[in-house]
């Protein structure tokens, strides 16, 4: 019987398998893309869901009047209640740790604070499921023959780290997505605002409007703006209206400003001035990121230059002379 001779390998692998597989990938990652530019979806129509969901509870007078400097507002649902059952019935669910995943939540743009509850599930069965399927890879199976017992623990020990880091890592990452996208509009929305006042505007209409008009360009910033204009439209204390702003935000400018607007408030000091300073402040600070990312640029473009540019120039000024040498010296015939 003729066998058909092995196919070619790379460290290991067959070529024709693991190209079937990346061609398969390829395949994949195409039709996704056309679905996703077929199915395009409007921005503002989540967004602006969210909004009336926070008017209509607003007006039907969920928030409460007292001495605490912020409301909360949890919405409630069959899946949250489970959860939240399931971890007080195991007594692992603090309060100190369900206020500072809502507040996580919040600066990710999810408004279901209710959610809270799932970020801690997954800090206790994230170990336990990487766990067994790193005590599977490192131990029960011959993955890793060469290993030796202290790698096999560290690969052991970094998947439950991983697992218990996980759901952590995915709202960090979605936090410093949203507070860039925040951070980069600011000082445009503060000249908007001054632009509003010195019209004689209201707070919360100039709010109102601005989110409008940044609704577009600055989708993340439109949103919390436009929540700050009905939260002051409706709390009865207007403070607390932008001391939401500043628990949304992971950001230290907006921060700043909602303290010149508790300020602008409380004394009647002249908003715009202000606001015109914050905005020169923020605007020369975004100069300053931008010179300070231009000046590591050589530094981060050495390795690059020196792995990858250099090599390919080498060679093609050097290659075709190399080849003249080679065929006048070593090929020459005697």
């Amino acid at each position: 019987m003729i066998q058909n001779p092995p196919g070619p390998t790379l460290l290991g692998f067959d070529v024709y398998l693991l190209g079937s597989i990346l061609i398969g990938i390829a395949a994949a990652a195409v039709l996704l893309a056309i679905y996703a530019a077929i199915t395009v979806r409007d921005p503002m129509t989540k967004r602006v869901k969210a909004l009336n969901e926070r008017r209509e509870q607003l007006k039907a007078g969920i928030v409460t009047n007292s001495a605490r400097k912020r409301t909360s507002i949890v919405r409630r649902n069959q899946t949250t209640d489970q959860i939240r059952g399931f971890l007080e019935s195991l007594k692992v669910l603090q309060d100190s740790q369900l206020s500072v995943a809502q507040q996580r939540l919040a600066q990710a743009g999810i408004r279901k604070k209710e959610w809270a509850v799932a970020i801690i599930l997954g800090r206790m069965i994230g170990p336990i499921v990487l766990g067994i399927i790193g005590g599977l890879m490192f131990y029960m199976s011959d993955m890793f023959p060469d290993w030796t017992p202290f790698k096999r623990f560290m690969g052991f020990a970094a998947c439950v780290i991983f697992g218990y880091k996980s759901p952590d890592i995915f709202v960090t990452n979605l936090v410093s997505k949203r507070t860039n996208e925040i951070r980069k509009g600011l000082p445009d929305a503060l000249d908007l605002l001054v632009i509003c006042a010195e019209a004689g505007l209201t707070v919360d209409a100039a709010f109102n409007r601005v989110a409008r008009e940044l609704g577009r360009a600055y989708p993340e910033l439109g949103d919390e703006f436009a929540l700050t204009a009905i939260e002051l439209s409706f709390l009865t204390e207007r403070r607390h209206a932008f001391e939401n702003l500043a628990y949304r935000v992971d950001l230290d400018s907006v921060k700043g400003v909602v303290t010149t607007m508790i300020q602008t408030e409380r004394y009647g000091t002249p908003l715009a001035s202000a606001l015109r300073v914050l905005s020169a402040e923020f605007r020369n600070e975004r100069m300053m990121r931008a010179e300070e990312k231009a000046a590591r640029l050589p530094a981060i473009m050495t390795i690059p230059l020196i792995l990858f540019i250099l090599p390919v120039l080498f060679i093609v000024i050097l290659g075709p002379a190399s080849c003249s040498i080679s065929d006048s010296l070593i090929n020459k015939k005697p």
